[in-house]
């Protein structure tokens, strides 16, 4: 081991939906990637030895779609001799990002000027979510999420929908189509939205067990039940959602929490038998290894044990905690010993302000200064690959550079433009070029994505 989008074209006269992209396929072959190759058998705060990285690397990709032989290019066995040779230089191959807490409906809100979180749901949000009833209107912007998404090397992401079940339906259909890994569900929200939004409890945990008959575990789809958070969910409708998870323990479970103090105190008056935020989702049996709350913010040492206690993971999103100030993640308090609180990072698109995992994590890393922690850039990656995967449960399929995981990659350019290129001739050390990626990297870095043994983008 060695160590040291471009917009998509527009219908003409209605300025709304993309127009649809072919789909991808052909027949597979074997293919042996030559690049700088990066992956993780553990998180680094273990240890160096979690670190797996190449100054010559190889990437074996079987015509199962799936990694056959990794390691030092000066090492490839001789069966593979024969294997189409991709060779991608002196640029970075390493496992496809994983995104954590995604919008799909807000695919093209980003921006928007709301004054605080919940202003900004009022005024832009669920007005746009509200267009997602109508089938072909999901049905294109699934599309046109999914390539946004590749285009900046996420492979995987868990995704909330809308309240409609066939937005959900048409992002399962589109992943599926391009045999593409996705978390997503309905979204359940019964109040404190507008009716366009709105269901019913019942309704709407009947239309999340059809969802999850229908798509949870075919192909790679994985079903998130998903109360958007407290502030519109009733007591019924939680409770709903508890016992849906309880009967079907492989599914997720991701939802809000602790993003912002009006919030906090919406949540205490909708919920004044609650001891905390954390508490409301808890005495509905919300929290585990396979819950996502997303934000988790202003908790206290209460909150902290509970998420400890049960496995929960704290999913931090930077930028829109940046952009709608809500507040500071502090990985350092979260990560203490004695109550550790599984975490994972996210772009939180559209409140988020950049599809880009490599921008998600160049300001986790600003953020931990700020915080009195201290992120490298190797263990952003970290957080941005095996780190999402593990906190989705998939880190035996995807996440890192390992024989029979799914051959989900990205290759990244360290010396894309510029400005990268001038501050890469500087870089002496791996974590010193991932710094630079991370603080200035953003789309323009990705050279290519592959899902599943197929490239399903390019830059060149």
């Amino acid at each position: 081991m060695d160590r040291p989008a471009r917009p998509r074209p527009r219908r003409r006269g209605t300025g709304a939906h993309p127009a649809r992209p072919r789909r991808r396929g052909g027949p597979r072959v074997t293919e042996l990637h030559l690049a700088r190759t990066l992956s993780f058998d553990d998180d680094p705060a273990t240890g160096a030895a979690a670190v797996v990285y190449h100054e010559r690397g190889a990437v074996v990709v079987g015509d199962d779609g799936r990694i056959a032989w990794a390691g030092s290019a000066a090492t490839v066995p001789v069966r593979w001799s024969a294997a189409l040779r991709v060779d991608h230089g002196e640029r970075l191959l390493l496992p496809g990002f994983v995104d954590t807490h995604v919008h799909f409906p807000q695919w093209r809100m980003l921006a928007a000027p709301g004054r605080d979180l919940l202003d900004w749901l009022e005024r832009f949000t669920f007005r746009e979510e509200a267009r997602y009833a109508d089938r072909m209107h999901a049905e294109i912007a699934a599309e046109s999420f999914l390539d946004r998404l590749l285009a900046n090397g996420t492979t995987c992401a868990a995704a909330y929908s809308s309240s409609h079940a066939v937005a959900a339906e048409a992002l399962f259909s589109a992943a599926a189509g391009r045999g593409m890994a996705i978390a997503t569900g309905k979204t359940l929200m019964d109040r404190a939205c507008p009716e366009e939004v709105r269901d019913d409890p019942e309704k709407g945990i009947a239309e999340s067990a059809a969802l999850i008959a229908r798509w949870h575990g075919r192909d790679r789809a994985i079903y998130a039940i998903t109360p958007r958070f407290a502030v519109t969910s009733t007591e019924t409708q939680l409770r709903l959602a508890g016992e849906l998870l309880r009967a079907h323990p492989t599914c997720l479970m991701q939802t809000h929490l602790s993003e912002s103090v009006r919030e906090i105190e919406t949540v205490r008056a909708l919920f004044p038998r609650a001891a905390s935020y954390t508490d409301v989702y808890d005495r509905f049996g919300l929290l585990g290894p396979r819950s996502l709350f997303g934000h988790s913010i202003h908790l206290d040492e209460a909150e902290l044990r509970r998420l400890s206690a049960t496995g929960s993971v704290a999913v931090h999103c930077p930028t829109s905690n940046l952009f709608l100030g809500s507040g500071l993640f502090d990985l350092k308090r979260l990560e203490a010993s004695g109550r550790p609180v599984r975490v994972s990072l996210a772009t939180d698109v559209g409140g988020g302000t950049s599809w880009s995992m490599l921008a998600t994590c160049g300001r986790a890393i600003e953020i931990a200064r700020l915080t009195g922690g201290d992120l490298t850039a190797t263990r952003a990656l970290y957080l941005a690959t095996l780190g999402g995967a593990r906190a989705l449960g998939l880190d035996g399929e995807i996440g890192r550079l390992t024989p029979g995981c799914f051959a989900d990659f990205v290759v990244l350019d360290p010396r894309a433009g510029e400005v990268l290129a001038d501050r890469d001739d500087l870089s002496e050390t791996l974590e010193d070029r991932l710094f630079a990626l991370a603080v200035l990297g953003d789309d323009r870095a990705v050279t290519g994505t592959w899902v599943a043994g197929r490239r399903h983008h390019s830059r060149i």
